[in-house]
């Protein structure tokens, strides 16, 4: 039997577990502020292509923006879907967009939620865990921690961290924080 054949004869159900066994995405970004390498929602559609024509699937992305009067900010749904000519298989991530988001322009907030939605989407569908990598789990020697305070410079730099997808953890690690600082963050 040919391999055209048998991809053929595969449920959706199938293709999606074989493409999440064999798929490996690099971390082609590095995060100069939590001092670690992650991978980007490209790197993840990168990483799905070739997957594409072997398992004759196509991959999509959809967003909805999700507005009301119980939620304090705009919320972005993003979708991914796997699909064949019979079926198709999707998950689905929620990120908040921080409309008061310093330094940063209207479009710039929307379209990091946008990136950090895709790659959870993408992530969930294809059962990609960044809690497990390497870089997340680095034994650091212990060093004095700086005490950060809202007045300090690298304040900013922290909640640009947090709003684009780092965690307070990661932040704990490098600095004391001050009680004010870590109210405002876990706000985040």
């Amino acid at each position: 039997m040919e391999k055209k054949e048998t991809v053929k004869e595969l449920t959706l159900t199938e293709k999606l577990s074989f493409i999440q066994v064999e798929m490996k995405a690099k971390k082609s970004r590095f995060n100069s502020f939590g001092k670690y390498n992650f991978r980007s929602a490209e790197d993840l559609l990168e990483a799905v292509k070739p997957y594409l024509t072997k398992y004759n699937v196509a991959v999509t992305i959809k967003e909805r923006l999700l507005e009301s009067n119980f939620l304090q900010f705009p919320m972005l749904e993003s979708t991914a879907t796997i699909s064949d000519n019979l079926d198709s298989i999707s998950a689905t991530a929620i990120v908040g967009i921080d409309l008061d988001q310093k330094g940063m322009q209207m479009p710039q907030k929307f379209g990091s939620a946008s990136s950090y939605g895709k790659k959870y989407a993408l992530g969930n569908l294809f059962l990609i865990d960044d809690t497990q990598d390497p870089d997340h789990g680095k034994a650091e020697p212990e060093t004095k921690k700086v005490l950060l305070t809202p007045n300090d410079p690298a304040f900013d730099k922290a909640m640009q961290f947090i709003v684009t997808g780092g965690s307070i953890e990661t932040i704990k690690k490098k600095y004391d924080l001050s009680p004010e600082a870590s109210e405002i963050l876990s706000k985040l």
